[in-house]
């Protein structure tokens, strides 16, 4: 018997190898997009972390004995390089710090031989003699770049004041004194052996003295006294017991008398320091205690108010603020030196840098030098404090503001004021990125899933053919286009017929069941006229004709049922409305999202084996019970995925938000007032923000959190979509 020879073998080994191929190239594609994610994922983190890192003093860096004796003011440039200071018999002297000199580079002796000194802010410092002469001088560190670097010019800046100015008469010595300069005028407060409180103010263009203010009342004794830069506030205190003075004119009132120690004699007050920005005030307790007080608006009254503590070692010797953030640097007698930052309540470093406290500290302007003075020697350290203003409490909870009346969640980047401090609470921001998310599934979920429904299983097979590609075409829309017209054109729409929505909004599922009533009870033999799927053809005109009629008798809806203005109907509820709110987010963003939910339903639900739905009719089931009970769970997975698609998508959308909105970041489910989102801030403040600070890194955490976000709703739509597969397989 002869065989036959029949092969496929050389078809075999080609199709062998084009399946590997393939599926060297689908692994591989897979693969690189895994890495991709996780690459991006690593970019993200490593712009983030910095934030969370502790601040870094190199201490030393420079070094400088100097022979100047009895040290009462310190000064250094934004270089680390020259330090300024004035001794106690009146020497004004800069030096160039860590070289072999005993000199300094520019010396000069004051007018006057002082005994009293004070400080006050843009550097100026002040000085009076036994006869209430007083001189106040600052340096100016200037600087000149050239093509072989940089030189150094040393100037010192004097006070126009008049001629032969006092702060107070003859015979009468002065015991504590303040001042400030403001851009027209200095103002001076004294405490005078007399038991008195004298306040001057002189007017610096004209160069003569504009006015004298004497306190009413005595002042048994006085251990401090400190005028804010304005010159609108005087503290006067005495112990623990403090005297809040307000300028009003040509005179300061007294508004308040605080108890520093709350009623507590372990909490005695020893010194007040203000902060920087002069709307805050530190005080240091004799146990070691930092408080902060502030100014907060109770009953429509401003009253000065304890807002946190800080627990340092009662070893402290020293308090010395930042020189424009809101932290403070505090030494200890074993040379160890900690920095706070009152906002975020902080520490962001704890070091052991000197032998011994220093006597004396100043900052540099730009932060990043820090120099100190014991023992006739000037050192300076280099300071690495990027983001003090960082932490978990002040990005996720509630934080008490200077000049809020309580602790709140606030997003505020940037102000126009040099004393801003910077509110970085990302809480508001999540919260309206979840309420643009949520209002838009709202609208877009149930119209896309029905009609995707509608049109996989009832639609006639031609009209399927015109719908599905329509819709899908909505989604080739670009989203700036839709955000514009949002913004510019349905925004004002909603505005004007708010009325009419909110009625339509609750009357248009009521007329939709009537008008299916009405269809059942027509007679068949006019029923049988009008093929199966071709319903949405007699439905969506009498909807329309519904909303149109809706629209257009606005004013008597909103004079019969909303009191003739809906607006104020509102406000009398406590309900405020935007015109950009998340109502126009829920139809724009909807609108963008349907298209992808429908498409990824819609194609689930068809996908179900036609045998399936045909077993269950022969079984005797109803189309709805076929549906309900054997389409829509073989077709769950799908239609889940689609609604998540459709979440992730809605998450991270940023144009429409961006445009459709206030984009104020409040925290309020209000469905009339605005929001904004994670990606719209991002879009909007990253390409004006420094590049590596901290709003910076903040910027890239909130991306962070919507990378994780939708990582995290795309895996577990994975896993919950594999097991309703594997639950449903067996249909």
């Amino acid at each position: 018997m002869v065989q036959a020879t029949f092969s496929l073998k050389e078809r075999d080994q080609k199709r062998l190898i084009k399946d590997r191929l393939v599926r060297l190239a689908v692994t591989c594609g897979g693969v690189s997009v895994l890495g991709a994610l996780v690459l991006i994922f690593i970019y993200l983190a490593l712009v983030v972390l910095p934030l969370f890192s502790d601040a870094e003093l190199e201490a030393n860096v420079a070094s400088q004995p100097i022979s100047t004796p009895n040290i009462k003011y310190l000064n250094i440039d934004e270089y680390g390089e020259r330090a300024f200071v004035i001794s106690e018999q009146g020497s004004a002297e800069f030096w160039l710090l860590d070289h072999e000199t005993s000199s300094p580079v520019w010396s000069k002796q004051l007018d006057i031989h002082p005994i009293k000194f004070a400080e006050s802010g843009s550097d100026w410092f002040a000085m009076s003699d036994e006869h209430n002469h007083v001189e106040v001088v600052r340096p100016k560190f200037v600087y000149a770049l050239h093509a072989n670097g940089r030189s150094f010019t040393p100037e010192l800046e004097h006070l126009p004041l008049p001629s032969h100015f006092k702060l107070a008469g003859d015979g009468v010595s002065v015991e504590q004194m303040a001042f400030a300069v403001t851009g027209h005028e200095s103002v001076f407060a004294s405490y005078l052996a007399n038991k008195s409180v004298i306040i001057r103010w002189t007017d610096l263009s004209e160069r003569k003295q504009q006015g004298e203010f004497r306190f009413p009342t005595q002042f048994d004794h006085v251990d401090q006294l400190l005028l804010t830069p304005d010159a609108s506030t005087l503290y006067i205190r005495n112990g623990s017991e403090l005297v809040v003075a307000l300028r009003d004119g040509q005179e300061y009132k007294v508004r308040e008398v605080v108890d520093l120690s709350q009623g507590d004699e372990k909490h005695d007050v020893i010194s007040m320091t203000l902060l920087s920005g002069a709307y805050s005030l530190l005080m240091t307790h004799s146990d070691g205690l930092v408080s902060q007080w502030f100014d907060v608006l109770t009953d429509g009254e401003r009253k000065l108010t304890q807002i946190r503590d800080f627990k340092l070692a009662s070893e402290m010797t020293l308090l010395l603020p930042d020189a424009h953030r809101k932290g403070f640097y505090s030494f200890y007698k074993n040379g160890t030196v900690q920095s706070h930052y009152t906002t975020s309540e902080k520490l962001v470093m704890f070091e052991r840098a000197y032998q011994k406290s220093p006597t004396l500290a100043a900052m540099s302007d730009n932060e990043r030098y820090l120099a100190t003075y014991r023992d006739s020697r000037i050192s300076v350290a280099k300071v690495d404090n990027g983001y003090p203003e960082v932490s978990f409490s002040s990005l996720w909870q509630k934080v008490w503001y200077e000049s809020y009346p309580e602790p709140q969640y606030v997003w505020q980047s940037t102000s126009a004021s040099d004393d801003f401090e910077a509110k970085f609470s990302l809480v508001p921001i999540a919260f309206g990125t979840l309420k643009a998310a949520l209002y838009a599934m709202l609208f877009a979920v149930p119209i896309a899933v029905l009609g995707a429904i509608y049109t996989a299983y009832f639609m006639a097979p031609k009209m399927r053919r015109v719908v599905k590609p329509t819709v899908e075409l909505m989604e080739a829309l670009p989203t700036v286009i839709i955000g514009f017209i949002a913004g510019l054109w349905l925004a004002p729409i909603v505005e004007a017929y708010l009325a009419s929505i909110a009625t339509i909004a609750v009357l248009l599922p009521v007329a939709m069941i009537v008008i299916g009533f009405v269809w059942a009870l027509l007679p068949k033999s006019l029923l049988r006229r009008f093929a199966n799927g071709w319903h949405a053809l007699i439905l969506i005109p009498l909807l329309v004709l519904f909303i149109w009629l809706g629209l257009s008798f606005t004013n008597e809806i909103e004079q019969q049922l909303f009191a003739g203005d809906i607006h104020l109907w509102l406000a009398s509820y406590g309900i405020n409305f935007d015109q950009r709110n998340a109502l126009v987010v829920g139809f724009a963003m909807g609108f963008a999202v349907i298209p992808t939910i429908f498409t990824i339903a819609e194609d689930a639900i068809f996908s179900v084996p036609k045998h399936l739905s045909d077993g269950s009719l022969a079984l005797g089931a109803t189309s709805w019970q076929t549906l309900v009970n054997v389409v829509l769970l073989t077709a769950s997975p799908g239609i889940f995925s689609a609604i998540m698609m459709g979440l992730g998508r809605a998450v991270g959308e940023t144009m429409i938000v961006l445009m459709a909105t206030g984009n104020t970041p409040i925290l309020d489910f209000n469905i009339l007032e605005g929001m904004r989102t994670l990606s719209a801030t991002i879009a909007v403040e990253l390409p004006e923000s420094e590049v590596g600070s901290s709003h910076f890194r903040i910027l890239f955490l909130a991306a962070l959190l919507l990378f994780m976000f939708t990582f995290a709703v795309n895996s577990i739509a994975e896993w919950v979509r594999q097991r309703l597969r594997t639950r449903y397989r067996s249909l």
